[in-house]
């Protein structure tokens, strides 16, 4: 009997929760076959089968958490699948009083120590009595169980002393149940916290749960600040509607907004390194690289893939990366080296239609960059004259305790320069 184990994951990844199912008992199962789904902090993955065959027994529920090596099922690799293994049971069943004198002479092939042990007890098969080994009728016997109610996965339907154990265990399980629900019912009704009014509860995906600890934790470990400016993007919206036909045509992708935003902050990031940079105890490592996280919204929260060396990547392969990590995030398909890593983030609030935001940082990260719905407002182009412009408010969240407010300030006016002349970016490198 193969077992079904949790396979490592990533050093930093010792455990996760059963979110599906995807093969349950009796079902063939091929090597590479996806059994079962599984959810971390980080992403969803598959575990999937090192062996072909039939699944004998899966020991934990969906919704279980499960550690890194430890044993949640087993395959049959001799087995047949359920649909099978009923006829063959069937024709077995029918033959069985022709054949109960040669079984009772001789044990069966593929008999357990525990079975050889009881092999003195007799094998009648003869009546109505099912087919059934030494041992299973022993321990039957003890257990007080009827041998007709026990079912088999047997492709003979020879019934198995496990096959009586899993029967056991089964009955009392449902036995404590059914008490803990009785009971339940006849218990008086907890008193409602909310007037009466209907409440639905729902438990927390093991990632909201995870993003939910992070975000404490960085409150209450960080010396945590926000700095705003804002931004004229008529410049770099004219860019783009200039070039947006021709742009698509040559490079087959759209030119957006975060090619812009990444190209402007990995300047400004080389002017002030250390929004870069990290705490390690009582030391500040100051990164040499700038691979930029794009936090990205999904159904089960948000994830953070990153962009590796964004300083070496043109207009077009940045907006080509973000759409594609983009994509994997909404598919569920990104993998744990597409969320590893990464030395700051930009998050992009203005998609959902947000003016102004405080964006909480992605430790160890010690900056942040919020970015926001365009907005046409009235601005005034000297004393005497207004007009509409497209603007955006920027936030900076950064820690304070290697950050100092002279510094973030000056990191978003930087921004801001760049982004009202987007042509300087291209001399920026």
């Amino acid at each position: 009997m193969a077992e079904i184990k949790v396979p490592e994951l990533a050093e930093s990844i010792t455990e996760g929760t059963i979110a599906e199912w995807l093969k349950q008992p009796g079902d063939a199962v091929e090597k590479g076959e996806n059994i079962a789904e599984l959810e971390t902090d980080k992403i969803n993955v598959e575990i999937t089968s090192e062996y072909t065959g039939v699944i004998q027994d899966l020991s934990k529920e969906a919704g279980e958490t499960v550690e890194v090596g430890d044993v949640i099922g087993h395959i049959d690799e001799n087995g047949q699948a359920s649909g099978s293994a009923g006829s063959s049971a069937a024709s077995a069943e029918e033959s069985a009083p022709e054949k109960a004198p040669e079984k009772a002479a001789e044990p069966a092939e593929t008999t357990s120590a525990a079975e050889e042990e009881s092999s003195d007890e007799p094998d009648d098969n003869s009546g109505e009595r099912p087919v059934a080994s030494p041992a299973a009728r022993k321990m039957a016997r003890e257990k007080g169980l009827d041998l007709n109610a026990v079912p088999t996965k047997d492709p003979m339907g020879r019934v198995r002393k496990e096959d009586v154990e899993n029967y056991e265990s089964n009955k009392a399980a449902a036995s404590s149940a059914k008490q803990q629900t009785s009971a339940k019912e006849s218990a008086p009704a907890p008193k409602d916290e909310f007037d009466g009014k209907p409440v639905e509860r729902k438990r927390m995906s093991r990632r909201r749960q995870t993003i939910a600890s992070r975000l404490v934790d960085v409150q209450q470990n960080t010396a945590m600040l926000s700095t705003f400016n804002e931004i004229d993007m008529s410049a770099v919206m004219d860019i783009r509607k200039r070039w947006k036909e021709t742009f698509q045509e040559q490079h087959d992708v759209r030119l957006g907004f975060m090619s812009f935003f990444t190209k402007a902050v990995i300047a400004a990031l080389k002017q002030f390194p250390l929004l870069n940079a990290e705490i390690d105890g009582n030391e500040v490592i100051e990164k040499q690289f700038y691979d930029i996280g794009m936090a990205v919204s999904t159904e089960d929260g948000l994830v953070v893939p990153v962009v590796r060396e964004a300083d070496r990547k043109s207009f077009a392969e940045l907006e080509q990366e973000v759409m594609d990590l983009s994509l994997k995030a909404r598919d569920n398909k990104l993998g744990l080296k597409d969320l590893q890593g990464g030395s700051f983030t930009i998050t992009n609030g203005g998609v959902f239609g947000s003016l102004l935001s405080t964006p909480i940082l992605n430790a160890p990260q010690v900056g942040i960059l919020g970015m926001h719905k365009i907005q046409w407002r009235p601005v005034a182009i000297d004393q005497e004259n207004m007009e509409n412009r497209p603007m955006m408010y920027i936030a900076l969240s950064y820690d304070h305790r290697i950050v100092d407010g002279k510094e973030a300030v000056s990191f978003l006016v930087k921004i801001k320069e760049l982004l009202e002349n987007p042509e300087s970016l291209m001399l920026e490198g």
